[in-house]
């Protein structure tokens, strides 16, 4: 995908530097040089790099890039290679009509979003932040339409939970496979450490962009109501029809805790002294590593003992203000297609490289502009989902 964006951009002469963090890691960098060198500078932010995918789940090639009825389908339409590729198309317009801001703006096509952004934009803050310095930032995480009638809204991801990846090691003894009986077989006491994190529900917590979030939602007033109530919010949860909604809607809401991978054992006929469970966590803004420790003994109960815990990868929650320029901007461009709507700052459930920015004091927030027949529990579920697909609207809009 570098490789293809170098190309697409150097049509236009426009200059672009490349970066490879590690094999097959290549970041790119393109500017289009300000007026005043201290006016603010915008970086346009998509990352280039997808999830993997297991072809068999697909109606469609998953790297076909097919277009039908109106959708190009295909792994990264909606994470993030729509929005990657219309900042773009933007840039290059910009550039080949002699445009001239007052302040940098810089498209940045980063690598390694999807592994955690060691080789991508955590490597590109670290070793070349005057490469990539902006005070605003724009990238992947809103542009789901809302609201009602008489007062539509468009979402602007402006904040992000906080991200703590664990490795839990379970010990137990060795022995033969023909003799289970009392012995202490670390896959068996593994598989209860999963079944109590699988069943380990910490309380809802509205946070402060809770309100805007479910009010850019597709349901009625009354089911929002009762959204909007933390005591009633689990029970709405668990009967909500569209499982895709509500699986978006615990994610915003809660501190969340997934067991993903498991290894251990060596050979059919020998009792396992260890298995490794890799766990990812996801915490609400106003928690920290602290707090995801505490949650894990909690939910142990009288097995955190027999547990060894390892953090993998982690960072906190992050959040940018919205009384600024740039909000501003976003709302008057989102005006011009949609009059009268009116931007709904939300709580994005993943990490996006703009955690990165914020760390540095830069303003960055999600946002585009999604065609407004896009639900949110389908936009959900397509998110590293199987059919993964995207109108072609979005393109041209953003």
């Amino acid at each position: 995908n570098a490789d293809a964006l170098e190309a697409y951009l150097g049509t236009s002469g426009i200059e672009t530097e490349r970066f490879e963090a590690a094999p097959g890691r290549v970041s790119l960098v393109a500017r289009i040089e300000g007026s005043q060198p201290d006016a603010p500078a915008l970086c346009l932010m998509g990352h280039t790099d997808v999830v993997p995918v297991n072809p068999s789940g697909w109606d469609r090639d998953p790297f076909g890039g097919e277009l039908i009825d109106g959708e190009v389908w295909g792994r990264g339409a909606v994470d993030m290679l729509n929005l990657t590729a219309t900042m773009a198309v933007a840039f290059r317009e910009l550039a080949r009509t002699g445009f001239r801001p007052r302040g940098d703006v810089i498209f940045f096509a980063v690598a390694d979003e999807e592994s955690g952004s060691s080789y991508g934009a955590q490597w590109m803050a670290t070793h070349h932040w005057d490469a990539i310095g902006a005070d605003f930032v724009l990238t992947e995480g809103g542009g789901l339409h809302g609201g009602t009638a008489q007062a539509p809204i468009v979402t602007v991801s402006v904040a992000e939970k906080g991200v703590s990846w664990r490795r839990l090691q379970v010990r137990g003894e060795p022995g033969h496979g023909s003799m289970p009986y009392r012995t202490n077989n670390a896959l068996v006491k593994a598989a209860a450490v999963v079944m109590r994190l699988a069943d380990y529900a910490p309380r809802a917590r509205l946070h402060e962009f809770w309100g805007s979030h479910v009010a850019a939602l597709d349901v009625d007033d009354d089911a929002k109501r009762v959204l909007l109530d933390a005591g009633a919010l689990d029970d709405a949860l668990a009967q909500m029809e569209n499982a895709g909604l509500a699986r978006h809607l615990h994610a915003c809401s809660h501190t969340t805790f997934s067991c993903n991978v498991i290894a251990g054992g060596v050979k059919t006929n020998v009792i396992p002294d260890r298995v490794d469970l890799e766990v990812d966590v996801r915490m609400l803004p106003g928690e920290d590593e602290d707090a995801v420790g505490r949650h894990l003994r909690d939910a142990l109960g009288d097995l955190a003992d027999d547990v060894e815990i390892d953090t993998l990868f982690a960072h906190l929650p992050s959040t940018s203000p919205v009384n600024t320029r740039l909000w501003d901007s976003i709302e008057r461009a989102v005006a011009k297609h949609f009059a009268s709507t009116r931007l709904a700052p939300i709580l994005h459930m993943g990490f996006t490289d703009a955690r990165v920015f914020r760390e540095r004091g830069s303003v960055a927030y999600g946002a585009g502009l999604f065609d407004a027949t896009l639900a949110s529990g389908d936009f959900a579920r397509r998110f590293h989902g199987n059919n993964e697909r995207i109108g072609i609207f979005p393109p041209e809009r953003n």
